[in-house]
């Protein structure tokens, strides 16, 4: 009678629990953060603020920051010893008006070349604060941060509180940084808000739906995101900041933009396929692809949104064997198993939408059913994901939901490269195809 009891309390305890983690309840949007400082701290009257740093081609940075003088030096001063400095680079700068908003003086400035796996020390504009950052390595591992959708909100902090936790080495963003929408001192905002993180590590970044800031006869769209976020795209060859590539640690990283031509006829469909003409998978096994507007999306919002991209870009992409595909857009979670022409194939990339950083717009609570046969991993709630690619075969990926304002680990998965696989050389006539034609 004993054992029977103790089975019976043991499958009630295990019933609970399972209850319990498919009833967890989501958390709600919060309020947009308030931000108090001044953006001239009576320390530094010429104050260099928004500092953030992105990658700038082989063994190069490019660090990115503002001030309000307009006579101040887009210079940086560089190196490894704490106060030290053996290096300078001088950069260039812009500006831009946006109605009735000013910008302050834009920076841009390369540095380089750099030891992989260090610690740099820099001081932009030949005074102010001291930053430092970290290169990085130039072989397996490496990390990186992944979250779309960031935003300004509580959840945000709690998002980039948790990414601050991660030993990562490059932040990967899928569009929707600021939700500035059109309020230009919100982009300020930001700038200000990611700081902390973005000057110390690369931040990597394309544009999503509340980038564009299109006002008809007055703006074209995404002057206050290429100005103030420039990308290595010239580095890579591509013409726009909206479109290009770049490579860490044995991987190849394409960024491409759902709001701008993607026709066969476009420069971004030419040059993807000049940019995955010269990917070697000997020197990258790895091949990662990022835009805003998911393909594979079994959400109730947003739906159908990414079909058309999809379907001039998907055959080039698998022909490829891209190996992993991270959309955001979407404020949910939902990861795919290896997937092409919306049916699971063993030679496709697996799907990831993490549109989930933070936005004061909420959740997407309703996902459709019953859940697609491609579909492995779905929930609504915030949270950042978490990519380390260990060698040149096997990768973990892991998403971290912000529970309480605690990061708690609830999907996660290793993932195999193609490049270990025989797709490659199976899709080899298929991808020389696509790449001759016109």
């Amino acid at each position: 009678m004993g054992s029977k009891l103790v089975f019976t309390l043991c499958l009630f305890f295990i019933a609970s629990a399972v209850t319990a983690a498919a009833d967890y309840v989501r958390s709600r949007p919060r309020k947009k953060l308030e931000f108090p400082w001044s953006s001239k701290p009576a320390s530094f009257p010429q104050q260099n603020f928004q500092v953030h740093i992105s990658l700038a081609g082989n063994n190069h940075m490019r660090i990115s920051w503002i001030t309000d003088d307009k006579s101040a030096p887009s210079v940086i001063k560089y190196g490894t010893s704490l106060g030290r400095y053996g290096s300078t680079a001088q950069g260039e700068s812009t500006s831009y008006s946006y109605l009735f908003y000013d910008s302050g003086k834009i920076h841009h400035t390369v540095i380089g070349p750099l030891e992989p796996d260090t610690i740099y020390f820099y001081q932009c504009g030949n005074q102010g604060p001291e930053f430092q950052l970290k290169t990085p390595p130039a072989k397996f591992p490496v990390t990186f941060a992944v979250v779309g959708d960031l935003g300004q909100t509580g959840w945000t902090k709690s998002t980039l509180d948790h990414i601050r936790l991660c030993e990562y080495d490059v932040h990967l963003l899928p569009g929707d940084l600021s939700y500035a929408d059109y309020v230009q001192p919100r982009w300020d905002t930001f700038g200000e808000l990611v700081q902390p993180l973005a000057s110390a590590r690369p931040w990597m970044v394309t544009e999503g739906n509340h980038e564009k800031e299109r006002i008809l006869l007055f703006n074209d769209g995404f002057e206050s995101y290429n100005a103030r976020w420039k990308m290595p795209f010239k580095e890579s060859g591509s013409s726009s900041n909206l479109f290009y590539s770049f490579e860490v640690a044995g991987t190849h990283v394409i960024m491409l933009g759902s709001y701008t031509d993607y026709d066969i006829f476009s420069d971004q469909y030419n040059w993807l396929k000049d940019d995955l003409s010269k990917v070697d998978r000997d020197k990258t096994p790895w091949l990662l692809v990022l835009f805003h507007a998911p393909w594979y999306n079994s959400n109730e919002a947003h739906q159908g949104e990414g079909d058309k991209m999809m379907m001039v870009m998907e055959p080039l992409l698998h022909a490829a064997s891209v190996d992993i595909v991270l959309a955001g857009h979407v404020h949910a979670y939902e990861r795919s198993k290896r997937v092409h022409k919306r049916k699971p194939d063993p030679c496709g990339a697996v799907h990831i939408t993490i549109g989930d950083g933070g936005n004061e717009e909420g959740l997407a609570r309703k996902y459709k059913n019953p859940q697609p046969e491609w579909s492995v991993f779905r929930e609504a709630s915030f949270g950042h994901g978490e990519l380390r690619i260990v060698n040149s075969t096997h990768a973990i990926w892991s998403w971290h939901r912000n529970e309480d304002d605690e990061p708690v680990k609830t999907d996660e998965v290793w993932i195999t490269s193609l490049a270990s696989s025989g797709c490659i050389s199976e899709k080899s006539d298929e991808l020389r195809r696509i790449l001759r034609a016109s």
